[in-house]
């Protein structure tokens, strides 16, 4: 048996996000039924909703912020009971058994991860579907806790946003003393920007947007350095451990691989298209710099995450919607109108 639940969903890559009444499966013997409180809005929703990199499912019902509380468990489920506060990131399954997911690594899965929405259940065959709606049903395994100290609402983003800073962070070991500079400010800049200061780094926001440094300063930035000042960009170089460059678009990595020292990381985050400006190996070759990549955490990383926020007083700066007007803050996301996160108040759906 299914029960049916109401969201809201892409039905086509150039249709607005209409309501959408659709089927969430009963629980398996160890899943957890949450009704969701509050889903945060991520770039990657507008990519699969318009078919950006292909492959969208539709009807695709986006969110993988997801906030809620359990109303009900599977008969093997031990770890949580109806009432608890929880939240539902990126991912709701994957092998459990390769090298990565063996290592706490799930969203590295050599099988592939299962994500909260538009990818295949490895059970059943359906696609899953995200927080755009009033319930979903997930396994216990990836289930995360949200402490109390988190106020829920603008703790959602932390499950995306949150995690796909800190897991660089922690991994290249970002601590005193450690030179970090965090290339834009939007929803994953500005996360940065409190984690690696919470860290105990000193912190450089890289912007192309000259009177931010108020606003970065008031987020953890030590300083800010204007990428289009040829001066600021050549005091830069050749200062940095590690760089987290959040920027979404084709652009020119160059000039952060400058401003790495001897052994410097830059991990790119936010691009997951070819760059068409070649980077110079000779700069990597002459200074041992690296160029990696990241992307969200595994789960036991993501509730460390949490705790940690919870421990330093970090959530994330967040416009609170409802429903209704998910497709309005698609075009402000666009345009950059937010600060620096929406997050849907569930709620509203009832209306």
């Amino acid at each position: 048996m299914q029960s049916k639940v109401r969201g809201y969903a892409a039905h086509s890559a150039t249709t607005p996000l209409a309501p959408l009444s659709f089927p969430r499966r009963d629980p398996r013997a160890d899943d957890v039924v949450i009704e969701i409180d509050y889903c945060g809005v991520c770039h990657t929703d507008i990519h699969r909703a318009r078919d950006e990199w292909g492959g969208s499912r539709y009807p695709v019902v986006p969110g993988h912020e997801i906030i809620g509380r359990v109303t009900a468990v599977g008969s093997s489920v031990s770890g949580f009971k109806p009432g608890d506060r929880v939240g539902v990131g990126c991912m709701v399954d994957s092998c459990r058994s390769c090298r990565p997911c063996t290592r706490g690594l799930e969203q590295y899965c050599t099988q592939g991860a299962t994500f909260t929405f538009n990818s295949l259940d490895r059970h059943d065959g359906q696609v899953t579907r995200g927080g755009y709606s009033e319930r979903i049903v997930v396994s216990e395994k990836f289930v995360l806790r949200i402490p109390p100290a988190l106020d829920p609402a603008s703790a959602a983003p932390l499950l995306c946003a949150g995690i796909t800073m800190y897991s660089p962070l922690r991994h290249w070991r970002a601590n005193k003393g450690t030179q970090v500079g965090i290339v834009g400010l939007g929803g994953l800049g500005h996360m940065g920007l409190k984690l690696a200061k919470a860290f105990g780094a000193e912190v450089t926001l890289f912007t192309r947007i000259p009177g931010q440094e108020q606003e970065a300063r008031r987020l953890g930035a030590d300083r800010v350095t204007l990428i289009s000042d040829p001066r600021q960009m050549q005091a830069a170089a050749g200062c940095f451990d590690l760089i987290l460059d959040t920027v979404p678009n084709d652009h020119d990595i160059n000039p952060y691989v400058a401003s790495l020292r001897h052994d410097g990381t830059l991990v790119m985050i936010g691009q997951f298209t070819p760059l068409h400006t070649p980077v110079d190996p000779g700069a990597l070759i002459d200074a041992r710099k690296a160029i990696a990549g990241s992307v969200i955490g595994g789960i036991a990383e993501t509730q460390e995450m949490l705790e940690f926020c919870a421990e330093h007083g970090i959530s994330c700066d967040v416009e609170m919607i409802r429903m209704q007007d998910i497709n309005n803050a698609y075009e402000r996301m666009l345009k950059s109108d937010v600060k620096y996160r929406f997050v849907i108040d569930m709620a509203s759906l009832k209306s």
